[in-house]
């Protein structure tokens, strides 16, 4: 190994004290140097642009600027905020209020995930054998990978073009963006899946306009994100805040909340049959996901309705029904599209009960009555995936509780 006090030994013998005073010589002119006054110093000569940019800074009206912030002074106290119409700064983000909002944000964050993590290899090379799946296996993978692969988008087009503006809470807005860049994930996670096996993307994608059971469910939340996806869409108005909270409620209990429930079950029942599962761990990744925003979104209409009872009346309540059951009809529709014949230990008239089942859940979180009555989940282990945590999961393939490592105990 080098030892840099012999390195160069026989100059330093050699070296003589004239030497000794020139280096120090040296020194002193460089400290000279440094502590000679900078006041003559000239910058760059500054181009048309920049002196533009001078002249308007020069002439900069504060006015609107002071006035907004004017309106904002002062320190937010927990009273002052509101979860709509709120008037306090957005930009203090604390002292919180809905401590459940926050919560949820940081969950959200140690589950982080990236679908490239999930091997598809098995996938793969089933997909590809002739012998692997059934037409009818084929199918189901198929349509809710044309499914999801454009709901996500639409749901993050939703919260980005509407829901983050409307909702005036800090910390909602916290998870609002963490749940966007969730969205953007799962977007990514199957068209991931898609490429690994080759599908045909045109294909794929399209199917939420060229496949009716498919194009109906998109159709359906599209025309609740319409109106307050405008820029010049306001709330403050009785008829404007339930606008909204129809939004929320069919992107959150119905989009997320029942819509993703038969593509995910079938999905789900593969990988426990030992069939296509990389894409159905993303899937399972995807669904606890999905599920942090369900109980995020009931939590806000929620509180929406605790903080604006006069928005829940007898017409409202009736709507937010109406919605969830529509829902559950259009994913019971989708249901027999996608299992015309009993499948993977399971058929059409199993699924309607689960969705069934899921639909009284949905009404009773927003405080409605059950529909169904006697309604009972045939699937329990989907309540199971749902619930694990510190196992590894059935596909035996990874810890199911992924967390990033700043989050992970060791104890």
């Amino acid at each position: 190994m080098l030892n840099w006090d012999d390195y160069n030994e026989s100059e330093k013998v050699q070296k003589t004290q004239p030497v000794v005073k020139e280096e120090v010589s040296i020194q002193k002119q460089e400290t000279i140097e440094i502590e000679e006054p900078l006041t003559d110093h000239v910058p760059a000569e500054a181009g048309d642009r920049a002196k533009q940019a001078k002249e308007a800074i020069e002439v900069l009206d504060t006015k609107a600027g002071e006035e907004e912030l004017e309106g904002l002074a002062g320190r937010v106290q927990v009273d002052d905020k509101a979860m709509i119409n709120c008037r306090a700064d957005l930009n203090q983000l604390v002292p919180f209020k809905y401590d459940w909002a926050w919560q949820k944000y940081l969950d959200g964050s140690a589950n982080h995930w990236m679908p490239q993590e999930v091997n598809m290899t098995a996938d793969i090379a089933l997909w590809k054998s002739n012998e692997g799946l059934t037409e009818d296996e084929r199918t189901i993978v198929m349509r809710n990978l044309g499914f999801f692969s454009t709901a996500d988008s639409l749901v993050a087009n939703n919260l980005v073009l509407a829901i983050y503006r409307l909702i005036t809470n800090p910390e909602c807005r916290q998870y609002i963006l963490r749940q966007g860049f969730e969205e953007a994930i799962h977007t990514h996670a199957y068209q991931y899946c898609i490429e690994s096996l080759g599908m045909d993307e045109g294909a794929i994608f399209n199917m939420y306009r060229e496949i009716p059971s498919v194009a109906k469910k998109a159709s359906w939340g599209l025309k609740y994100t319409k109106e307050i996806s405008d820029p010049g869409f306001t709330t403050g108005t009785d008829e404007t805040d339930k606008l909204l909270l129809k939004n929320l409620i069919a992107f959150y209990c119905v989009l997320e909340g029942i819509f993703f429930y038969c593509g995910f079950t079938q999905i789900l029942s593969m990988g426990r049959r030992n069939k296509m599962t990389g894409t159905a761990e993303q899937f399972q990744y995807i669904l606890r996901d999905e599920s942090m925003h369900l109980n995020f979104g009931i939590d806000m209409i929620n509180q929406i309705k605790l903080e604006n009872p006069h928005l829940w009346d007898e017409q409202m309540r009736q709507e937010a029904a109406q919605m969830i059951l529509e829902g559950t009809e259009l994913e019971i529709q989708y249901a027999r599209d996608t299992m015309p014949r009993g499948i993977l230990g399971m058929n059409a008239g199993m699924m309607e009960e689960y969705l069934q089942f899921i639909a009284n859940r949905r009404l009773v979180q927003i405080g409605l009555e059950e529909e169904f009555e006697g309604a009972s989940n045939p699937f329990p282990w989907m309540s199971e995936i749902m619930d694990l945590r510190k196992e590894k999961n059935f596909f035996e393939t990874r810890v199911i509780e992924y967390q990033t490592g700043g989050a992970l105990t060791w104890d």
